[in-house]
């Protein structure tokens, strides 16, 4: 199957549009001012360090609407790992375009190519069996774009907003009981899936036996998850996934999944994920 590794295009231009326009203040570039307008550049986006590569619709987006004239070719696409040294494409065009844009488009870039970084790293220590998501915590604005940097790094994607399925967390807790929020939800959003947050194996007993199409097993140890895993498996709806969210690390994940768990999702490789270096080489004829 094929996966898209694109955002939505809509989303791709609002979020080039706001940078753009916080980068340039109410002047432009007074820099880039004092090259003669008819001087042309070509410069390299070269990776120093190695990684995988995402966000190269947001480049070109940073570009196109600084100035239609300027020329961007990959050389690879969003989802290729690189080697430090790697060429990953090139600008050309009006040397004050390319300068103007090359801060917006290598802010995308790193930011996006090292939340796909940090997703493959995950994935490299998982079988191929389970799959790694991400959560909700994003940038503010940038969620769609993360969330299409995840996919480049091999994880899927979690839900994009609170109105795509029904997750009921400790706080919801409070004031609802695990199977009165599963019966609740079923009644209002019958289409929706439910997921349920468990902190206990009691509370996964209670959610599987309300018919949750999820478990969130949350900040538990691997003995803890595995025991939940047999729980659920022995029982009438063997077929309810089950994540695994909390305190995820590389190092740690390996034996996580080894519990026969489906789903882990973790923060680590969107809003803790450090940017790749990426820097764009101007070719000095």
């Amino acid at each position: 199957m094929t996966v898209d590794l694109d955002p939505p295009r809509h989303l791709v231009a609002e979020a080039v549009a706001r940078a753009i326009a916080e980068d340039l203040g109410p002047l432009g570039d007074l820099t880039a001012a004092l090259i003669p307008a008819e001087t042309h550049g070509v410069a390299d986006f070269v990776a120093r360090r190695a990684g995988v590569l995402a966000g190269t619709a947001c480049a070109i987006e940073a570009f196109a609407q600084l100035d239609a004239s300027v020329d961007v070719e990959w050389h690879v696409s969003d989802g290729a790992v690189l080697d430090a040294g790697t060429v990953i494409g090139t600008v050309g065009g009006p040397l004050r375009s390319v300068l103007t844009g090359e801060r917006t488009a290598l802010n995308f870039l790193c930011h996006l190519s090292g939340v796909a970084t940090a997703t493959r790293a995950f994935v490299d220590a998982l079988d191929a069996k389970t799959r790694v998501l991400e959560t909700r915590k994003t940038l503010p604005g940038l969620r769609a774009l993360e969330k299409a940097a995840v996919r480049a790094g091999g994880g899927v994607n979690h839900r994009g907003s609170l109105s795509d399925m029904v997750l009921v967390k400790d706080n919801h807790l409070g004031e609802l009981g695990i199977a009165d929020a599963v019966r609740r939800a079923r009644e209002l959003w019958p289409g929706r899936g439910v997921e349920v947050e468990c902190e206990r194996a009691e509370q996964v007993a209670t959610a599987v036996e309300a018919g949750a199409d999820l478990v969130m097993l949350d900040n538990m140890t691997p003995d803890q998850i595995a025991g939940c895993v047999r729980l659920v498996r022995a029982g009438n709806r063997p077929e309810t996934l089950i994540e695994v969210s909390g305190g995820l690390t590389v190092e740690n994940v390996a034996a996580v999944a080894g519990t026969g768990a489906d789903l882990i999702s973790t923060s680590a490789i969107t809003q803790s994920a450090p940017a790749l270096d990426i820097g764009l080489d101007l070719r000095i004829n």
